[in-house]
């Protein structure tokens, strides 16, 4: 019998090797053996880089002069952020590093290394050479390291969101437009990353765990995972402001940001330039109410006066996608009198909402405020997706200590659920076998962080996460009759702008 899933093992991990030599139920080895899900990476700060001194300092580190005072470390650049700021034009660089080690659980125990450098040119076409409201970017990024998910724990929400093959590549390139009175209407057309836009908490991106990024369910549902780091797509999205606090959002991206169906997207588009436009379309819709809104008055004395963002949406991918328990005869995948060919369905679409809310501020520091933030995305299509439910949410406290204004506490926890048509296969597997092979079920974890600026170019981030049931109950490779144990990850994440 030949495993129906095999497209989405796209890592050589021990794990993906083990499940192969096993020949376990490929619904049940499709996600954890290397189906890795990624986040949203790290904010790149465009407005630091933008404001950096226009007085160079003399020398080759005359940068050094007012390090721990600059937003960048490297400051103006030798003068040419100066030079590059008269002709419209912004320049950041940004280095994300970080060690994380599994002190528990998983089926090997031990450190790795990871890190992601990411480079943004933007472009404003006024400054530039006149033509209002237009902006162009242009970003690349270089991912190195290893992955510690991939390689020691089989989880699905990956403790890392920056977490990717090794790779230089070409990362977005688009350009927006701005139309209409009080340029309600912009457009953005070209190659894009959705998780900068779509279906994010702001608050939740503090975090380091990749369900506070870009949601379980499409990285494991969507064709290569979905256009969202480290691949993108090209596509068009329109955002207009509908009224004072309300937002309409809508784009048409390709469907998969590769060309190929089967093996590791990343290595099918190690450059980042395929331009994928033959792969059907994902549609999405979203809806934002943002209060304040833009240009409501807000008296600081309102007792109402707590910011708030609610998103609903959906999203909708023309992609043929494999059924989870039926073969094309109409016999059970997990059947050896199956032909190993999955039934095909056209069109696979889910819904989400997001909640961004500040719960309280204090009147004596407006720097600090406590918020709270929940998302839950789902589908009813279960029986053609191995994911058809995930949610997270958690709290934030900006400014916890005192003279520690840029500092941030946060607790938050994430749970994503194997479909029922998986669950399925997964019985009969252990039926038609006779082997022992769990039923997937869920996979929850929770995560401790303290993001610390330690100066304006350098943010120093401890996390700890604990991972419960990991990647829904799977057998240990190493101990094939019992399951991976929980997990215990600790980290340390340094975020330094360039």
């Amino acid at each position: 019998m030949t495993p129906p899933h095999t497209a989405l093992l796209d890592r050589q991990s021990p794990l993906k090797r083990f499940l192969k030599a096993m020949n376990l139920a490929g619904a049940g080895a499709l996600l954890l053996a290397g189906h890795i899900a990624y986040a949203r990476a790290p904010m790149v700060n465009i407005g630091n880089a933008a404001a950096a001194g226009d007085e160079s300092s003399d020398g080759v580190f005359g940068f050094l002069s007012n390090w721990k005072r600059d937003a960048n470390l490297l400051g103006n650049m030798w003068g040419l952020r100066t030079e590059m700021g008269k002709a419209g034009l912004v320049l950041a660089i940004q280095e994300t590093s970080e060690l994380f080690a599994n002190v528990s659980g998983g089926f090997h125990k031990g450190p790795a290394y990871d890190g992601l450098t990411t480079a943004v040119l933007q472009m404003n076409t006024q400054r530039a050479f006149g033509w209002y409201g237009g902006t162009f970017q242009i970003s690349m990024e270089q991912i190195h390291g290893r992955s510690l998910s991939a390689d020691n724990l089989g989880v699905y929400q990956t403790v890392s969101g920056i977490e990717a093959d090794r790779s230089t590549r070409l990362w977005e390139m688009w350009f927006d437009q701005k139309f209409l009175d009080q340029q309600a209407l912009d457009i953005k057309i070209g190659q894009q990353s959705l998780d900068q836009e779509w279906m994010v908490s702001n608050n939740a991106l503090v975090f380091a765990n990749t369900m506070f990024g870009w949601p379980m369910l499409p990285s494991a549902d969507l064709p290569g995972g979905g256009p969202a780091y480290p691949l993108s797509s090209l596509g068009v999205r329109a955002r207009y402001w509908a009224a004072t606090p309300l937002y309409i959002q809508g784009g048409v991206f390709s469907g998969s940001p590769v060309h190929n169906r089967t093996g590791d997207p990343q290595q099918h588009n190690r450059s980042g330039t395929s331009f994928t436009l033959d792969r059907g379309v994902m549609a999405i819709m979203e809806l934002q109410y943002v209060y304040p809104g833009l240009g409501a008055m807000v008296s600081p004395d309102d007792a109402d006066a707590l910011s708030r963002v609610y998103r609903i949406g959906g999203w909708y991918n023309s992609e043929p996608f494999a059924d989870q328990y039926w073969d094309t005869s109409g016999t059970s995948l997990a059947s050896p009198d199956s032909n190993g060919a999955p039934r095909r369905h056209r069109g696979a679409f889910s819904l989400y909402a997001v909640v961004d809310q500040m719960l309280w501020h204090s009147h004596f520091d407006p720097n600090r405020t406590f918020n709270m933030f929940a998302r839950v995305m789902g589908t009813p299509q279960s029986h053609r997706v191995p994911i058809d439910f995930s949610m997270n949410f958690g709290f934030t406290l900006k400014d916890p200590l005192p003279y520690r204004q840029d500092d941030t506490l946060g607790l938050g926890m994430g749970y994503t659920h194997v479909s029922h048509a998986l669950a399925k296969y997964d019985r009969a597997v252990r039926n038609y076998s006779g082997t022992y092979n769990p039923t997937q079920t869920g996979e929850t974890y929770m995560e401790l962080m303290y993001q610390c600026q330690m100066t304006g170019w350098l943010q120093l981030q401890p996390d700890f996460q604990y991972l419960f049931n990991p990647s829904g109950g799977i057998p240990n490779p190493l101990h094939p009759t019992r399951r991976i144990k929980d997990i215990a990850v600790l980290g340390l994440r340094a975020i330094i702008a360039l």
